[in-house]
């Protein structure tokens, strides 16, 4: 371990001394922290500045009930819930329930659904829970997000669920920067790859000539160049900056989660981190993945996940050895991780693994057509996507998506525009649902993909969309603009949903970043090539130079909001849905 992660390990208990968030009926009180789970039908939630020291060094974090991360609520389904939250920051906030289907006057979006809570204020949140499942909430006010204010729900089911444990913990991921989040943005404004510390080098030049030779090396860095792009350009923010947490610790101290040889153990991932994927496996273990996004899935037998921003997984595993297990979640840039351990014992720590090799972008990632002509390459920066681009060893499932490629419905044509800040475009964009994504492919692991998510049940009897509106992820990475269909949200028409309409939703990535897309309010039913097991979602991510496609059932009257939930992508690439 590297002498800053050590560092990061002196936390003070002024945040408090964490252990497993163990949810089991089982669990006798005096083996969790109780003031970290709230359980009921009303809660008192109170948002309010703490002093932390996650890295060696004092700084001010915005916390719920003075604790990063913040309570788990643990709610039932079919309860009316009642949750007060008092405002003691000295500026407006805000509660958004992530992924909770309820009335839009409750969903806690500022300037939409109501007006924010002001400093010194209480404002109640009333529900009724419609749904079971592993999410989470945080603020929709500002960078609050990324300074502390955020937490995991978990709704105990009505029914039993399809599957046995004898354990259950929440695996809850973020990052924290000591610095101001202001001061990150500003940065990003200022050089868009600021925080990016594994760029090209003369070095590396060299390298790829000696693996190459002259004229494959310089003619791949003359492409990257001329496109003004990296291809070492994978996260926008990085381990130079972020610490990365798991439940609120850091690796150095890493939290721990108890069972016995036999059991079954459920844990509930959900990332909460404002800026980073992460890729997670448990070393020496399988885990099978039981649900996404709070909805049962078909049971899949993984290594490894990769999980996006906002995105959540449960997945048991059944731990046979009395040793330590690593609960191990690297950043997409491999610039750092998140740790836990699984152990017998409380007095066993798990060693984490090495991290893998820095991922590198390939024209895979760019969706860019290996064959196109000299000169062909659009200018100002763009990226061309080819139909006959070579895709890695997990091909896509040529029959199922090609269905969906035929699939036609009437599309409603949306205002697109092209100029500065659109530097990129997809000329042909692909479904790569069964591509791991980049620093996965072909590493030896059973990587969890998309094309692997079917439904518990059958959606056969599911309506067929009305219509279909295609919408363009877009942006300048050198000025670090983002946009949709290359309109900025403060310069957007809302998008107009008719309710009772079933809509099909087609993102094409025209960028070369990752962006997990969210619509409140209404599940996102994703098509995975087969439509009798359509997977219900509330986060999907799209892929760079990709595309895919999800269905939406408009089942809920008011105003929502859509958006990319990378928090500094959040205030260009959003949209006002209205439901009418």
């Amino acid at each position: 371990m590297q002498r800053r992660t050590f560092v990061k390990g002196v936390t003070v208990a002024s945040l408090m001394s964490m252990t497993a968030i163990n949810l089991s009926a089982e669990t006798k009180s005096k083996e969790i922290n109780t003031n970290h789970i709230l359980r009921g039908k009303e809660f008192f939630l109170d948002i309010d500045y703490t002093a932390v020291n996650i890295t060696g060094n004092m700084a001010v974090a915005t916390t719920i009930n003075g604790q990063i991360s913040g309570p788990t609520l643990v709610w039932k389904e079919g309860d009316e819930i009642t949750l007060h939250v008092t405002n003691h920051l000295a500026k407006t906030s805000s509660i958004h329930w992530h992924g909770i289907i309820l009335p839009t006057e409750m969903d806690g979006v500022p300037g939409l659904s109501f007006d924010g809570i002001p400093s010194g204020e209480t404002f109640t949140y009333k529900f009724t829970v419609q749904q079971h499942g592993t999410y989470w909430y945080h603020s929709h006010s500002g960078f609050q997000e990324q300074t502390g204010v955020y937490g995991a729900i978990v709704i105990e089911s009505k029914e039993p669920e399809p599957f046995t444990y004898d354990k259950d913990y929440v695996v809850l991921l973020s990052d924290w920067s000591d610095e101001k989040p202001e001061t990150v943005y500003k940065k990003l404004k200022q050089m868009s790859d600021y925080y990016n510390f594994s760029q090209r080098t003369v070095g590396t030049f060299f390298e790829e000539v000696k693996n190459k030779g002259i004229s494959q090396a310089f003619s791949d860095r003359k492409m990257w160049n001329d496109m003004r792009m990296s291809d070492r350009d994978i996260s926008d923010v990085a381990g130079s900056t972020y610490t990365y947490l798991m439940n609120g610790n850091n690796p150095s101290t890493p939290f721990k989660a108890l069972f016995k040889k036999g059991e079954k153990i459920r844990l509930r991932f959900i990332n909460a981190a404002a800026m980073t994927f992460f890729d997670v496996r448990i070393p020496e273990l399988k885990m099978t993945v039981v649900a996404s996004d709070g909805n049962h899935v078909q049971p899949v037998s993984i290594d490894e996940f990769r999980i996006g921003v906002a995105e959540t997984y449960d997945v048991i595993v059944e731990p046979q050895m009395q040793e330590a297990y690593a609960i191990f979640a690297q950043s997409i840039d491999r610039t750092g991780y998140a740790l836990g351990s699984l152990t017998p014992n409380s007095t066993l720590v798990a060693t984490p693994p090495d991290m893998d090799a820095l991922p590198i972008l390939t024209h895979t990632d760019m969706g860019m057509d290996m064959n196109m002509k000299k000169g062909s390459m659009r200018h100002g920066g763009g990226m061309k996507c080819g139909a006959d681009m070579k895709m890695p060893k997990t091909s896509m499932k040529k029959m199922k998506f090609s269905k969906m490629e035929a699939q036609k419905y009437p599309i409603t044509k949306l205002p697109m525009k092209r100029g500065f800040h659109t530097t990129m475009m997809a000329m042909s964009p692909k479904y790569r649902l069964d591509d791991p994504g980049v620093g996965l492919r072909n590493n030896g692991r059973k990587v969890l993909t998309y094309a692997d998510l079917k439904n518990r049940y059958s959606t056969a009897d599911a309506k067929i969309p009305d219509r279909e509106i295609v919408l363009h992820l877009t942006g300048n990475m050198e000025r670090y603009m983002w946009s949709i269909n290359g309109i900025k949200y403060a310069d957007s028409k809302p998008l107009e949903f008719k309710y009772g309409e079933r809509i099909r939703i087609t993102f094409i990535n025209d960028t070369m970043m990752n962006h997990p897309m969210h619509l409140h309010g209404m599940w996102s039913d994703l098509e995975t090539g087969d439509d009798n097991y359509l997977v219900k979602k509330h986060t999907i991510v799209v892929q760079p130079g990709a595309k895919i496609s999800y269905r939406v059932t408009v089942d809920a009257k008011g105003t929502w909001a859509y958006h990319c939930h990378m928090l500094y992508h959040m205030a260009g690439m959003f949209r006002k849905v209205v439901v009418a």
